[in-house]
């Protein structure tokens, strides 16, 4: 069994996911890059590992819960335990169009990653993380989720019209408290973070400037999340810039 802390970041073939990745396996981790696509990830995870990490390439695709519990056994098998788990993978659905003209299909579509992946996964990952002496888990969320910050209705955020990404990440929001919550008992911590505008595939038809924070930089919070010690918090909302800063719920 591995004797290294374990950890598995969903969406890890590319941007803020990948980096995460990185900087999980500079601090000494094993990490599982789980991706939808074996190809992509495989390659992704190769050059990695020719920096040194232990990164092992695991194909997960959230919407597939067969997909989702195989990783699980994959990891249980060669690790007997994840010691962090990070939601990252996100979409996305409805960028260029007017939420009048938003349809159910795009809201689904967003919920089916942002909110029904990340359910599918802790409840996979669950088992694992209780056989860890310190297991935190980490969901990517964002500002645009924040109901505090939409309901200045004028206001940057609540403009961008992002109905079906911004509810989800609302709704992923009340996830995170609730599985803050009830994992206690089992000694997991569940927190969330926003990494800020970063310039990615995510938000590559964005209305607005996609940001000048580097992936570097969005991925630091979630590390740092990630990276907490046994008597760390559970149930907060972090990010963008240091775990100082407390994003709104």
């Amino acid at each position: 069994m591995n004797q290294n802390e374990v950890a598995l970041v969903t969406g890890g073939n590319k941007g803020i996911g990948r980096e995460i990745v990185r900087q999980l396996g500079m601090r000494g981790l094993t990490v599982y890059l789980a991706a939808r696509n074996p190809e992509l990830g495989t390659e992704a995870a190769a050059e990695l590992v020719a920096e040194g990490l232990d990164v092992r390439f695991v194909q997960l695709d959230v919407t597939d819960v067969e997909s989702v519990d195989a990783a699980a056994k994959q990891v249980e098998a060669d690790s007997g335990r994840l010691d962090v788990l990070v939601n990252n993978a996100g979409i996305v659905a409805e960028w260029g169009t007017a939420v009048a003209d938003i349809t159910a299909e795009q809201v689904r579509t967003a919920y089916d990653v942002n909110v029904f992946g990340v359910v599918s996964a802790i409840h996979a990952f669950v088992p694992l993380l209780r056989q860890s002496p310190n297991a935190r888990i980490v969901n990517l969320s964002s500002g645009l989720g924040s109901v505090n910050l939409l309901s200045e209705l004028d206001g940057r955020l609540a403009t961008q019209g992002l109905l079906a990404y911004s509810s989800s990440k609302a709704a992923l929001n009340a996830l995170t408290l609730v599985y803050a919550s009830a994992l206690r008992a089992d000694d997991i911590k569940v927190n969330a973070a926003t990494p800020g505008l970063v310039p990615t595939d995510l938000n590559t038809m964005a209305v607005v400037p996609r940001g000048e924070r580097t992936v570097a930089e969005g991925a630091a919070v979630p590390v740092e999340l990630a990276m907490l010690p046994a008597n760390g918090p559970t149930g907060v909302f972090r990010g963008p810039g240091s775990l100082d800063d407390v994003a709104p719920w």
